[in-house]
């Protein structure tokens, strides 16, 4: 018992002196219970709304103060004419415009009756529900607050859906399923294939070779490129022939914004390969590091706007959130490049930053 008692007591020992399992067995649990904590849940605030409020009359702007002051929606500003809604829209930033008639005030009293209409971007179907939703509930509680006995209690909300008028549920998934996809295969190609050299000691020979390590690494990813695009290209003509999600941009944009896409993707399953020394530890990497930040933290399924700002800012390094903006921009919005740059640019940086440092590591090591 006694010696039973000390091989215990000398496994606890190990455990206690290996970081990596105290983090494994500690760190992972806080954060991931953090993590579904915060982002899975129902809470609903700061969704952008603008407001085209061609009244401007007391009850107007009483309900208009209503809405931002319930602490949901965020004000993203007036406006003055229909031409303005689909720029606010394609922006990204607005996710509904509340349109209100003329003479509203007059129109409740007089008539009876006063009419709003909620224009909703219906691209993530879930959320533009919840938008209506919440937006109604605001509108009612209004007349029975705001409106007096003496005045009939009419307002008619009309709503409309932008983008995905029947409220198609692919149209949200298969943007981010694309992403998801393109961004685990390519990362874990290129990840396994160096680590596979590394251990049959094929990379020691490469290492040693007249090839420089900016020359290695592209000769490396050069075949992914080609491969991982025709993959995304089947898997883009799938979500348009299967699921019937349109392509109302430009194809040639789409096009050079998933070669872009699996280009960074592909640069960081190469980073992964620096850092690991088995097969077995770069699909972990590529699997795992990957796989549940961009299923929480990219706007895939949960709005970004709800998380707490931690999350959002870190959310701003995960690839998959920014090419998930570009191709609903070019796929439902039939955005140009002038909309998708800023994110465009985002991608080129990132691919930059990782192929730079996966040929600094190679450097490293050549010279060790």
């Amino acid at each position: 018992m006694n010696r039973f008692l000390s091989f215990v007591k000398k496994e606890f020992q190990h455990i206690f002196r290996d970081r990596k399992t105290l983090l494994i067995l500690f760190g992972m649990p806080v954060a991931q219970l953090l993590i579904f904590g915060y982002v899975i849940t129902n809470d609903f605030r700061n969704i952008g709304i603008a407001v085209m409020d061609q009244a401007r009359d007391q009850k107007s702007e009483l309900l208009v103060n209503r809405i931002f002051s319930s602490g949901y929606f965020l004000n993203r500003g007036q406006v003055y004419n229909i031409d303005e809604i689909s720029s606010k829209f394609k922006s990204g930033k607005v996710k509904a415009v509340l349109v209100i008639e003329p003479s509203f005030t007059n129109n409740l009293i007089g008539k009876g009756e006063a009419r709003v209409q909620i224009l909703t971007d219906a691209s993530d179907p879930n959320l533009a529900s919840t938008i209506v939703g919440y937006l109604s509930g605001i509108i009612y509680k209004f007349q029975m607050d705001d409106v007096p006995f003496s005045e009939a209690r009419g307002i008619i909300a009309e709503t409309r859906m932008v983008y995905n008028e029947n409220l198609e549920g692919a149209f949200m998934f298969v943007p981010g399923t694309i992403a998801l996809i393109l961004m685990l295969i390519s990362a874990l190609l290129t990840s396994i294939s160096v680590t596979r050299e590394k251990e049959v000691g094929t990379m020691e020979v490469l290492l040693v070779s007249p090839l420089k390590p900016a020359l290695i690494i592209a000769g490396k990813v050069t075949p992914y490129v080609f491969l991982a695009f025709a993959n995304g290209i089947v898997i883009l003509l799938l979500s348009y022939f299967v699921f019937g999600v349109p392509v109302e941009g430009s194809l040639i944009l789409l096009l050079l914004a998933l070669l872009l896409y699996i280009t960074l993707s592909l640069s960081i399953g190469i980073f992964f390969s620096t850092l690991a020394s088995t097969q077995q530890v770069a699909m972990f990497l590529s699997l795992f590091a990957l796989m549940l930040p961009t299923v929480l933290l990219s706007g895939f399924i949960y709005p970004i706007e709800n998380m707490p700002w931690p999350l959002q800012w870190l959310s701003l390094i995960l690839p998959p959130r920014w090419f998930i903006v570009i191709l609903k921009d070019i796929m439902l919005k039939g955005n140009g490049i002038a909309y998708i740059w800023d994110e465009g640019l985002i991608l080129i940086g990132m691919t930059v930053f990782f192929i730079a440092i996966s040929i600094k590591k190679f450097k490293i090591r050549l010279e060790s």
